[in-house]
């Protein structure tokens, strides 16, 4: 499906990058390669790039101190939304949210069911929002983030995406 561009203009965000993996190195980061590659093409700004082991708490501080740094809009996490021992992404991640974005995960899977079948219930993907930045957790695979960003976070951070979108939000994300 196509997304609608409407006339307003394209605002770019200040977009971080998190690679959750006990064994991934910036050079063979595959999946956090792609998304720096695509969040920069889009016209964004890389405004971080960082490898964590599967540790809830090494987790929690990189997104935590992300979330505090006004300069981070947006983050986007790769990898530990699996079901193993060491998968933690989601139970790192969803404590630090204000509001969880339920429909983040439920289309995520909707649309990777369409690709890769029933194997979709194995990913955890979750999304929300934290001190005014948006938090979107994929799957480690490069498939998933290509699905991942293509199909959602992509035209979600584009403020020409029609009817609706996040990035025209970001002045009402810390009303009270």
């Amino acid at each position: 499906m196509g997304h609608a561009h409407g006339d307003a203009a394209f605002r770019p965000l200040d977009v971080a990058i998190l690679t959750v993996s006990d064994t991934r190195t910036l050079e063979d980061d595959r999946s956090g390669g792609y998304l720096a590659q695509v969040v920069v093409a889009a016209g964004h700004r890389l405004a971080a790039r960082a490898i964590v082991p599967d540790d809830v708490y090494r987790l929690r501080a990189v997104i935590s101190a992300w979330i505090a740094d006004p300069a981070v809009q947006v983050v986007v996490t790769t990898g530990g939304t699996g079901f193993t021992g060491r998968d933690s992404t989601p139970e790192a991640v969803t404590p630090l949210l204000d509001k969880v974005m339920e429909g983040f995960g439920e289309l995520f899977r909707a649309i990777s069911f369409q690709e890769i079948g029933t194997s979709t219930v194995e990913s955890r993907a979750v999304g929300g929002i934290a001190n005014g930045t948006l938090i979107f957790c994929l799957p480690g695979s490069s498939g998933a983030c290509r699905t991942g960003w293509e199909q959602i976070i992509g035209p979600q951070l584009d403020a020409r995406t029609q009817p609706c979108n996040l990035a025209a939000m970001f002045p009402r994300f810390l009303e009270r």
